[in-house]
């Protein structure tokens, strides 16, 4: 910084204030600083800044998500990484894998590094971990699923609306024979979702039929495995798929068997291409980029002070109708 101030011929107060962003600066200044700081390659030294910030923060957001590469958690980290970007702040992400131990050792792991919040996808069924680190004052936002033995602000779909819809239209759609290609049970979401399932067979005055729901399928070999022996053994005019992997797979099971034109299918989760498959997949959307910017946009809140009452906050899933999901039941 010395180097810059003497080319620049400004005083050092000058060039920290120019690179610490401050507008208080003549534009003919800063602009003297910005050629000599080009000049010399000089980068700011963040950690040194971090010890010397006035309100102790390190421009830092962790963010744990299911799986990075999977569509839904990357539009989510996209999304926060475009709000955190306008702030200065840099964005950390890890993937948790549905593993509880991974969730904990990486969330401790990140806070150890001083980030300044949190933006978590739980897993397990207990956030009480992070208690002592909200105490002290850590700003924590939960997304997709509500936190468990810890009271904090959450975003998440309407997950049992979202279910209850798209079973509705394959009832409205004459399908009464309809089965459930459900997550690992233990997942809330996938429990949010067969209750939105069971809801709409309820609200058609129909019940659940046990030999037509399948549980913990969490990858596309599972689903299709267990989509090819479930038509085989019980033969439903329909399915729904509660997650985008399990819809893959059921897209391949019903492909291998030569029903993808017999068979009606709806997923929940939207994925790439779905529209141009033959025939085109119906799902039920979630919007993981609003979910991901309201969270970011939450955080950001309660690290400047405002509302800190902890809230869950909701965000609408809408039906998608492209075919698959309008094929009629076969005589």
């Amino acid at each position: 910084m010395r180097d810059v101030a003497t080319l620049a011929g400004v005083s050092l107060k000058t060039v920290s204030r120019v690179i610490n962003g401050e507008t208080t600066v003549a534009a003919d200044l800063a602009e003297r600083v910005h050629r000599a700081a080009r000049a010399l390659d000089y980068r700011p030294n963040l950690t040194a800044r971090n010890l010397r910030s006035s309100d102790g923060r390190t421009r830092t957001l962790g963010v744990l998500l299911e799986n990075v590469a999977n569509p839904f958690s990357s539009a989510m980290h996209r999304a926060i990484e475009d709000a955190a970007v306008v702030r200065g702040v840099a964005v950390f992400a890890g993937s948790i894998d549905e593993d509880p131990v991974r969730e904990r050792t990486l969330a401790l792991a990140l806070v150890s590094r001083q980030v300044d919040g949190l933006i978590v996808m739980p897993s397990g069924d207990d956030q009480s971990y992070l208690a002592a680190e909200q105490q002290a004052g850590l700003k924590i936002v939960f997304v997709d699923r509500s936190p468990r033995g810890l009271v904090a602000d959450a975003v998440v779909s309407d997950n049992l609306g979202g279910a209850r819809s798209g079973v509705r239209h394959l009832i409205e759609h004459g399908h009464r024979r309809i089965a459930f290609l459900g997550d690992v049970r233990s997942i809330q979401t996938a429990a949010q979702r067969f209750d939105g399932y069971a809801s709409a067979l309820a609200q058609a005055g129909l019940s659940v039929d046990e030999r037509l729901v399948r549980w913990d399928l969490h990858d596309e070999l599972s689903a299709r495995t267990v989509t090819e022996q479930l038509i085989r053994e019980q033969a439903p005019t329909a399915l729904f798929a509660s997650q985008n992997l399990v819809t893959a797979g059921a897209i391949r099971g019903l492909r291998a068997l030569g029903l993808q034109h017999r068979i009606a299918l709806v997923g929940l989760d939207d994925f790439m291409l779905a529209d141009l498959l033959e025939p085109a997949v119906t799902v039920v959307s979630q919007d993981p980029t609003a979910i991901g910017a309201l969270a970011c946009r939450r955080l950001f809140e309660l690290m400047d002070g405002q509302d800190l009452r902890p809230r869950t906050q909701m965000i609408g899933m809408s039906l998608r109708v492209r075919g698959s999901g309008e094929i009629a039941p076969s005589a």
